[in-house]
């Protein structure tokens, strides 16, 4: 429940560049550890946790809008420009680290969010603080994104994945909203980072690799299970589709070691839950028309 909260919010940023701009952004898998490795480093330099994740919200952000000035104004294709920052993000992520692998500890005087926060409520166990936390954190999150899109920048983001000539045509530059709304996505990728750093105790150079498809699938997930075309209830799928995939991919692990599988054919589960996801719309639509073949004849 917690990991797929944490997920949520990664989700949330993949939701704006694939549903509101249509524009396949593949930063995430290097933002996100990005976001972590400015959050570690910050940790480690004295700063407190609000100031780190405030730093990797931001890191986050300025990823996001070198991607989107690769693409609206080099003119390279959205999937290329992505592709290109993730592998430069790659080795400055390195570089910001110094090393492949960051540990968040306790004992070394990292207070990260969740240690200040049992400390403030001695008397709750840990593990419900954490998600009464992380509840109020997504849901706080998922509104301020819904009043976001609400906004003139907001309508104009979605205007422009909906009919990119229409906006133009309205007077409405729609390489400043793709920029915008891809730096908005990567900064919300990239603190969700750091919040699984503090989650996890530990920051990895790779933790980022997949982190796409994670989201593309939470999202899907989420528009499988709820059904509604406003903002509210969109973010809202976005939120019980990550929550519903972690279960599901956790179930998937646990029920494979029955089988033979093990944790690293987590991005095997993951690939097949998504082709499956992907593919039902289709199959479904397939198997009504034969149904309605066979019902005419």
């Amino acid at each position: 429940m917690q990991e797929g909260l944490l997920f949520g919010i990664l989700a949330l940023g993949v939701f704006i560049t694939f549903r509101c701009l249509d524009f396949p952004d593949l930063t995430v898998d290097g933002s996100y550890p990005l976001g972590a490795a400015v959050f570690a480093v910050m940790m480690y330099h004295g700063f407190g946790a609000g100031w780190a994740m405030l730093a990797a919200f931001l890191a986050g952000a300025l990823a996001g809008a070198f991607t989107g000035f690769l693409h609206t104004f080099s003119r390279i294709p959205a999937l290329l420009s992505g592709i290109l920052t993730m592998t430069c993000l790659y080795s400055i992520n390195l570089r910001i680290m110094g090393r492949p692998n960051i540990s968040l500890s306790e004992n070394l005087g990292h207070r990260t969010i969740f240690v200040s926060l049992r400390d403030c409520f001695p008397g709750i166990p840990e593990a419900y603080l954490r998600l009464a936390f992380l509840l109020i954190l997504v849901l706080g999150i998922k509104l301020l994104l819904d009043l976001f899109l609400a906004t003139e920048v907001g309508l104009s983001i979605r205007a422009t994945g909906d009919n990119e000539t229409l906006v133009e045509s309205q007077g409405i530059n729609p390489d400043y909203m793709k920029l915008i709304g891809v730096s908005v996505s990567n900064a919300l990728v990239a603190f969700s980072g750091a919040m699984f750093a503090q989650h996890q105790g530990f920051v990895d150079v790779n933790m980022g690799i997949g982190m796409v498809v994670s989201g593309l699938a939470s999202v899907i997930v989420g528009e499988v299970l709820m059904r509604g075309k406003t903002i509210f209830i969109m973010t809202l799928q976005v939120i019980a589709g990550s929550v519903v995939y972690r279960l599901a991919t956790a179930i998937a692990l646990n029920w494979g070691y029955n089988i033979g599988f093990k944790p690293y054919d987590l991005k095997l589960f993951t690939g097949l839950i998504v082709i499956i996801i992907l593919s039902y719309p289709a199959l479904q639509e397939k198997f009504s028309r034969r149904v309605r073949a066979k019902q005419s004849e």
